[in-house]
């Protein structure tokens, strides 16, 4: 099986009875809540594999089945060691959860444990095809400011905007999906070589800069549609 498709954390040292395991939660020779590694895989942490397609009712069931058995309610009586292993633990679920429950936020994640990805990089980059696009847009959000500002006719500039904004959702609709069919590529690389899976990660991290980029010129429409 490659290494890739495979996530586990590190091998820990269990800190009551000493014992080398490769246990995800609890050490598998005395039971006790294992210290969590430095760097937390999400995806270790609900014993699954790297892959951006996951069923949703299965990783809920996951985190409702380890929300319980990590909760502090469990460790009332434990030592204080345990009470806030059991604390950390329960909040690392949660981040966890959080981040795999969303298409989006799992891709960025998956990226950024492998390597690949780096927070802001190019993000401010429009996509060639979209500069003439962009730079319209532009032109019509300082003509709004401008008539906000000296009280001028704001209704045929808002309902230019408002066709913009519901341009550029629907282009960021396309990119979506495109990511969706990306992400498939992903899951079906994690069995081959390394270039094929450097390849779709490379096309993962310009889906998500697209998608960014897209998504704040949204963002700028709807705050001067206000």
């Amino acid at each position: 099986m490659s290494t890739a498709s495979t996530s586990t954390n590190p091998p820990l040292v269990c800190w009551n009875c000493h014992e080398r395991t490769v246990g995800t939660h609890f050490c598998p020779s005395c039971g006790k809540l294992l210290q969590s590694p430095q760097a937390v895989d999400y995806f270790a942490l609900f014993e699954m594999p790297r892959k951006l397609w996951i069923e949703m009712s299965g990783l809920e069931q996951r985190f409702l089945q380890l929300s319980w058995k990590l909760h502090p309610d469990n460790f009332v009586n434990a030592s204080e060691q345990e009470r806030e292993l059991s604390l950390k633990r329960s909040s690392e679920l949660n981040d966890a959860y959080r981040t795999l429950r969303d298409p989006v936020a799992r891709v960025e994640y998956l990226l950024g444990i492998e390597g690949t990805r780096k927070e802001g990089e190019h993000k401010q980059q429009a996509p060639p095809e979209l500069l003439e696009e962009v730079f319209e847009l532009n032109e019509s959000l300082d003509e709004l400011r401008e008539a906000k500002a000296s009280g001028g006719d704001l209704a045929a500039l808002k309902s230019r905007l408002e066709s913009a904004e519901k341009h550029f959702q629907e282009k960021l609709g396309e990119v979506d999906a495109q990511l969706q069919s990306a992400a498939k590529e992903w899951d079906a690389a994690l069995e081959g070589d390394a270039a094929t899976r450097k390849k779709t990660m490379a096309r993962l991290n310009d889906l998500l800069n697209r998608r960014s980029y897209i998504r704040n010129l949204v963002t700028n429409v709807q705050k001067e549609l206000l």
